[in-house]
């Protein structure tokens, strides 16, 4: 620890373990290094960073005067830090607008993770870190999942055991007038963040995407994001036409038997296939999502298989599950 924390503070990038997916960290007020997390990830810079902090104390040096006199951020803080949610409000002049995106607004979670908590204690800064992949590609829940995108382009990784969460922090938004934004779904359900929020003005879904070049509000707002090397495909009811070989993913073993007859009867060749969880299980499913999409991936890529699709049964809205039907939809709009 005392080494990834002299790199940090030098100005390096340190890939490290949290709750939701690994993070690429810098020291999130010195602008060069954030800029080497953007030109490591191939990361466009409309897309902002959120930062981590260690103690709820950090925040006055990250939002405004005003923005902390917001009662609900106490009330957010309360309920789900240190955990998987992540804060936007007014931003303090000294955050660097690369992190911003040039927005006025700043992102801040509170991991629960004792490794990054460790990490940014020891560093003696707020760590901004977004997800340690390229850009757009599917995220990392393993040490090796980061050396397979980023090696050679950071300077060092955490070692950890897989993530817990398996999918991002939400992004709530925390505007001056109006209620709450939703941004991204992620590790805390819509529905908890409403039930916290129900005597301070609620809160509302934004619109999933921005428009090209805009900077956008939290990360993974993009149409296109989370997405395998291998295009991936949605199939709510029928088999796509034309695929002659693939493999599947679902979100449970009974759908898991259907989709496998569907690619049967339209005489596709399944390479490899698996459930996100025995039954409907979406806190199991979210664990997994992005490893068992890294293990399709590799199988297709492995066999060198000459058109190969990844074939995806969509995932039921609500709860957590909320959280992984959006990141098969994004992964899915990606151009094939």
């Amino acid at each position: 620890m005392p080494r990834a924390a002299a790199i940090i503070r030098a100005g390096g990038l340190v890939a490290f373990p949290t709750e939701t997916v690994y993070g690429l960290g810098a020291n999130a007020f010195d602008a060069p290094a954030v800029a080497r997390i953007f030109e490591a990830k191939g990361r466009p810079t409309f897309d902002p960073l959120i930062v981590h902090i260690a103690d709820r104390a950090d925040l006055i040096h990250l939002f405004t005067e005003a923005a902390l006199a917001d009662p609900r951020i106490k009330l957010l803080a309360d309920a789900f830090w240190p955990g998987a949610l992540t804060i936007v409000a007014a931003a303090r002049h000294e955050v660097p607008g690369l992190v911003r995106a040039g927005l006025e607004t700043v992102g801040v979670r509170l991991p629960r993770h004792e490794t990054a908590l460790a990490l940014i204690r020891a560093a003696g800064t707020p760590i901004a870190a977004p997800s340690a992949n390229r850009f757009g590609r599917l995220s990392p829940t393993t040490a090796d999942h980061v050396l397979e995108q980023l090696d050679g382009r950071i300077d060092a990784v955490l070692l950890g055991d897989a993530t817990e969460i398996g999918v991002e922090s939400s992004v709530i938004a925390l505007d001056a007038d109006g209620p709450a934004r939703l941004l991204r779904h992620g590790g805390i359900p819509l529905e908890e963040l409403a039930r916290v929020l129900a005597d301070h003005g609620g809160i509302v879904a934004a619109a999933p995407t921005a428009q090209p070049g805009v900077p956008l509000q939290a990360p993974g707002m993009t149409e296109s994001h989370y997405a395998p090397i291998v295009p991936l495909i949605l199939a709510a009811t029928e088999f796509p036409a034309g695929v002659t070989a693939c493999a599947l993913l679902a979100p449970d073993r009974a759908t898991l038997t259907h989709l496998e007859g569907l690619a049967v009867a339209a005489g596709a060749t399944v390479h490899a296939s698996v459930a996100l969880s025995e039954a409907l299980d979406p806190v199991t499913a979210a664990a997994h999502l992005f490893e068992r999409l890294h293990e399709l991936e590799a199988a297709l890529i492995h066999r060198a298989v000459p058109a190969a699709r990844i074939i995806a049964a969509p995932y039921p809205e609500g709860g957590l599950g909320s959280a992984i039907a959006d990141r098969l939809r994004r992964a899915a709009a990606t151009p094939q």
